[in-house]
């Protein structure tokens, strides 16, 4: 499922729309804050954001750096009744992708979600195999042997993070990153640990003499399998 952020303040626009995205199939997530915006890119992890400029507890330019910072991959447009052109330019220096100005036709604005989810749709792979595991991207699906194992949100991160780096140390430090929480919920090594084990339990024939996940004593993990993009 294609999912959109959207952040404005104003509530018939906001809702507007989240239902037009929602009439076209997308997943729609809406926030009037910063704070709210945030909260839910941590927990939601979006593909799109539609972020208007000025917002009641910041200015959007911010939210947009401190976006950037957490993810380069995310596509941002900005949603502004702002005008001149150094607002364009303060805009995309801040990290957006593109600018559309209120007030905005919405059929251009479903125009630019659907180009952008059709080219991440023809860039990526949608198929991880790695020996006998198959990882589906953008569906949080993994089957091994042909049977679907069930992955917590943490065990999916970690995971995607794996195959996406087959054969390489990944630190403890790298592997945490990807498993801290924002939110206020601290993760330490014990629980990179503990994720580790159930992932293992999950996805090696014996947990205790691991085929896929080995431990690098001091360092992190690894994976020790070769791992290839293919078709569903």
């Amino acid at each position: 499922m294609n999912r959109i952020l959207i952040i404005e303040d104003e509530e018939s626009v906001n809702r507007g729309i989240a239902f037009t995205l929602e009439k076209e199939g997308y997943e729609v997530e809406r926030e009037m804050t910063i704070a709210g915006a945030k909260k839910s890119i941590l927990q939601k992890e979006p593909q799109l954001i539609l972020c208007d400029i000025n917002l009641p507890d910041g200015n959007g330019l911010s939210l947009i750096r401190w976006i950037r910072k957490q993810n380069k991959n995310l596509h941002i447009i900005c949603l502004t009744a702002l005008e001149q052109e150094m607002d364009q330019v303060m805009g995309y220096e801040a990290g957006a992708d593109d600018y559309i100005t209120k007030p905005f036709s919405l059929s251009i604005l479903m125009l630019k979600v659907a180009a952008f989810f059709k080219k991440q749709a023809n860039r990526q792979p949608k198929v991880l195999q790695s020996g006998d595991i198959q990882f589906f991207l953008g569906e949080m699906r993994v089957e091994k042997e042909g049977e679907e194992v069930l992955l917590t949100k943490n065990e999916w991160k970690l995971l995607q993070l794996f195959l996406l780096h087959p054969k390489q140390i990944l630190t403890k430090n790298q592997l945490l990153e990807q498993l801290f929480d924002l939110d206020g919920n601290f993760v330490d090594e014990n629980t990179l640990a503990v994720n580790i084990r159930r992932l293992r339990e999950k996805i090696e024939k014996d947990p205790s003499k691991p085929e896929y996940i080995q431990n690098i004593r001091g360092v992190g993990y690894i994976w020790e399998k070769d791992c290839r993009t293919c078709q569903e």
